[in-house]
């Protein structure tokens, strides 16, 4: 395809980033058309090393590498030396954005900082993604800061369970979405002022700003949220997972009483949508208890697939619980796939999910890089 007809064809991009939350930036970045050189010291980013068991042990493009370096080419330079910072400092003198994800002050140190780089070049659009923000001297860690920050606490199976981590880094991911967010923002008013800016986001402010209701329920009734597994706390019944007879796991995410009134009729239990225990979401939620434990015995006595047809051809909401490998073969994700390349003969992930009239979706990207690869095909 012509990548000109992409939309940020032109953008000259350098990621100073590692390990997830900068990188996924960096992809996206290039998703949409911008040219994105990845400087690497000489050790090379760390995820580079994070192989699964599975993985062959010499590859310096591990898994968890591939899923945020597409479309990137590499560099090495080693900013504790002079000739590094210079090379450095040249190519910021052309760059439109810097994506860096360093400890506050070792920045200054490598002489990769806003106030030097801008200085070379006033429309530098700089973001900056620390753990707790830019006067907090600790290094940022997606578990860490699951912990820290109540997700861990709410993901727990129930109250008094052990707190759960989220199988994927989401307070990296959610990091990477608010500096998307930033820096288009910043990319908005350089147009309209010529001039470039810092955009600083933390992991600890991201992970805050994703609590949503959790955290506005504690905020308006002065009540610790609990855990409640894979449930709701205020829509009943929505989340919990259940096994119908033939080995079905599959979940209902009832939100209106007129679906829950279609989920008792075609669970042949039309009674339950008129008992006052269960008439009203309010109701429900009240007496989550007696609820979960009658749909349990009731959908254990069905057919799994045959019951989320009729659920789907009557709105109620349901899905049945996939593997990865199952929701990655489904056909209507193949969209979402990258196609393997020679270099790298495996699919990838996309990161751009948006789809625009304005301009193409890239049909591919370059694989991601081998270290110091300046030109990966």
């Amino acid at each position: 395809m012509n990548t000109a007809e992409l939309p940020l064809h032109g953008l000259r991009v350098l990621e100073l980033a590692s390990v997830l939350a900068g990188p996924q930036v960096g992809q996206f970045l290039a998703e949409l058309g911008a040219e994105v050189l990845k400087i690497e010291a000489p050790a090379g980013d760390v995820t580079r090393t994070w192989r699964t068991a599975a993985e062959a042990p010499g590859t310096s493009v591990s898994a968890y590498f591939a899923c945020a370096n597409w479309g990137k080419s590499s560099r090495v330079l080693d900013l504790t030396t002079a000739p590094g910072r210079a090379a450095l400092h040249e190519l910021a003198t052309q760059a439109d954005i810097v994506l860096a994800s360093y400890k506050p002050g070792d920045a200054e140190k490598l002489g990769a900082d806003y106030a030097t780089l801008s200085a070379l070049n006033p429309r530098l659009l700089y973001g900056h993604i620390t753990g707790y923000g830019p006067t907090a001297p600790r290094a940022g860690y997606d578990a860490v800061l699951q912990a820290e920050a109540g997700f861990m606490h709410l993901n727990a199976a129930a109250p008094g369970q052990p707190p759960q981590k989220m199988p994927v880094a989401l307070m990296d991911l959610l990091t990477a979405h608010q500096l998307k967010e930033g820096l288009l923002t910043a990319l908005y008013q350089r147009e309209r002022t010529g001039r470039g800016a810092l955009i600083e986001v933390s992991l600890w402010d991201s992970a805050l700003a994703s609590l949503a209701n959790q955290a506005a329920s504690f905020l308006v009734t002065g009540q610790e949220p609990q855990p409640l597994g894979s449930g709701h706390p205020s829509i009943v019944p929505y989340g919990t997972v259940y096994e119908a007879a033939d080995g079905v796991r599959l979940l209902l995410a009832v939100g209106a009483d007129r679906q829950f009134q279609q989920l008792c009729a075609v669970l042949g239990k039309p009674e339950w949508s008129a008992d006052a225990r269960f008439a009203t979401n309010l109701a429900r939620v009240a007496h989550r208890a007696a609820l979960e434990e009658l749909l349990g015995t009731r959908i254990a006595e069905v057919d799994g697939q045959a019951l989320l047809a009729e659920l789907e051809r009557r709105a109620v909401p349901a899905g049945e619980v996939r593997t990865v490998g199952e929701a990655l073969s489904q056909a209507a994700a193949q969209p979402m796939l990258l196609p393997p390349t020679a270099e790298f003969p495996h699919a990838g992930l996309r990161t751009v999910a948006f789809r625009s009239s304005a301009w193409p979706t890239v049909v591919a990207l370059t694989a991601p890089p081998l270290l110091g690869n300046p030109a990966a095909k």
